[in-house]
């Protein structure tokens, strides 16, 4: 389902749900959405993110964008969000069937958005 540049992942089992940003032709998750994509802790994912940019393998101002959401308790909050390249530079790190999955429908849904656009 889509609702703008908002898409709703949702694997198979219907157990995990993310409301993914689409902006710029990539998609954007926070940590705590990366976090349930790939099934780890966000103090896991935030372990691979600062690795991946001390191993200079992503520059941060590349993948990184800081969007303001509302909270359930109706307060603004500023929260980084990663794009796809963060996405798959987790996902060889991390490794779970889950992330795997999320990779797969992201990347469809990027080409389904670049022949929109020709």
């Amino acid at each position: 389902m889509e609702n703008q540049n908002i898409l709703i992942y949702q694997n198979e089992s219907g157990n995990i749900k993310v409301d993914v940003k689409f902006e710029n032709e990539s998609i954007w998750l926070s940590q705590k959405q990366l976090a349930i994509v790939f099934g780890k802790s966000v103090k896991t994912i935030n372990e691979h993110i600062q690795n991946i940019f001390k191993e200079e393998e992503l520059e941060e101002n590349t993948v990184i964008r800081n969007y303001r959401i509302t909270a359930s308790d109706d307060k603004n909050y500023n929260v980084l969000h990663y794009n796809l390249d963060m996405i798959i530079a987790l996902g060889f790190r991390v490794r779970s069937s889950t992330g795997t999955k999320f990779r797969i429908w992201a990347n469809t849904k990027l080409n389904v958005y670049e022949r929109l656009d020709k």
